[in-house]
């Protein structure tokens, strides 16, 4: 019994020291806002989940399509302009990723400096901000125009593939 009630407080104590200390380690970040995770991902132009709203309803991504090819038949102009299409999306992806790494470098810059002047933070964020929203818009959109090169079969087929068919509504799939 003291050894179980040890253990249950020994537990809530490391709980409430970790909800007090959530960010405990991460001071020692080069870039405190970005793990070196994300960092990676946004410099090699990855999805980070910006496109699940477009994934999960029915747009499929051109990567996830390319390695379907053989299960969605996609025709051989098809794989060609989703290539051609990926292609392009992964070039702007990283070119973004890699401008929004530096713009919350230049944030970071700003604090460790220890003096902030509110109108550079507010430059500093907005810049950091829009090409966030640029970046999954890349991604978004990429999405959209990948929809519009596929069939309704093809795309039920993908859903299926992907495990989305269970809840899937296959009459909300739309060409635009």
């Amino acid at each position: 019994m003291r050894l179980a009630t040890a253990i249950v407080l020994a537990a809530a104590a490391a709980a409430a020291q970790a909800q007090h200390q959530p960010y405990a380690g991460q001071q020692q970040r080069d870039l405190k806002a970005l793990s070196a995770d994300e960092v990676k991902q946004y410099l090699e132009g990855a999805g980070l989940g910006y496109a699940r709203p477009a994934e999960l309803n029915h747009y499929p991504g051109p990567s996830h399509v390319l390695e379907l090819a053989e299960q969605l038949a996609l025709s051989r102009e098809q794989r060609s302009e989703i290539q051609r299409l990926g292609d392009s999306h992964h070039a702007e992806a990283r070119s973004i990723g890699a401008q929004l790494v530096r713009a919350e470098h230049n944030l970071e810059m700003l604090f460790r400096r220890g003096k902030i002047v509110e109108t550079e933070l507010a430059e500093a964020l907005r810049t950091a901000a829009v090409l966030q929203g640029e970046y999954r818009m890349s991604h978004l959109e990429t999405h959209r125009r990948v929809r519009a090169m596929l069939t309704d079969e093809q795309v039920a087929r993908y859903d299926a593939l992907r495990g989305y068919a269970a809840h899937s509504d296959t009459a909300h799939h739309r060409r635009n």
